[in-house]
């Protein structure tokens, strides 16, 4: 965590000469046993990001098809920030969720914390996504991350449940760190 200071300093000071607010975002999502969390991450996204994204897919109908299936925006998210878009593309913005691993309300791989809104679209699964910690990365973000559909995503987090290992553990850590560096795959 010290090691990452610098690199916390550099991103807050940029983020602040970028837009209004503050450098660090928090958002409750589900941790184990469905347990509401605080989830910490650098903030990408201006203060009035709901506002935005209701009234552009208002006036889209194939952004509001494409958030519909992705719960994503591809080509252009009106909440994001410019140096939101660049902190996505190489997931620094994911980095002060290590403070929630040392906290113990995550772990560095595991399935996505899941929105408080997204209950209804997770209630099948839910009693297999709440038995671990959610974590920073997992087999989806090495998997296509954004590129994948909302159920895409949620399939390949019940195949790292019920197949998980030390061993796919340690892979999907290494490719992180590829798929991150590339930037492939993050709006």
């Amino acid at each position: 965590m010290i090691l990452l200071v610098p690199y916390f300093l550099i991103m807050g000071i940029v983020i602040k000469l970028d837009s209004k607010g503050p450098v660090f975002f928090r958002q409750e999502r589900y941790g184990r046993r469905g347990k509401m969390i605080n989830v910490i991450k650098m903030r990408t996204m201006h203060l009035d990001a709901d506002a935005r994204l209701s009234a552009f897919l208002q006036k889209n109908p194939v952004a509001r098809e494409e958030w519909e299936t992705y719960r994503k925006l591809k080509v252009h998210d009106p909440r994001v920030t410019r140096i939101g878009a660049f902190l996505r593309k190489y997931s620094l913005d994911e980095l002060p969720q290590i403070a929630n691993v040392f906290k113990g309300d995550m772990s560095l791989v595991g399935p996505r914390p899941y929105l408080r809104e997204e209950l209804e679209e997770i209630k099948h699964e839910k009693s297999i996504l709440f038995q671990v910690k959610p974590g920073i990365t997992g087999l989806w973000q090495i998997s296509g991350r954004s590129h994948l559909s909302f159920e895409e995503r949620l399939n390949l987090d019940e195949a790292y449940i019920r197949n998980w290992s030390l061993w796919m553990d340690l892979t999907i850590l290494v490719k992180t760190i590829r798929t991150a560096a590339s930037g492939h795959g993050a709006f």
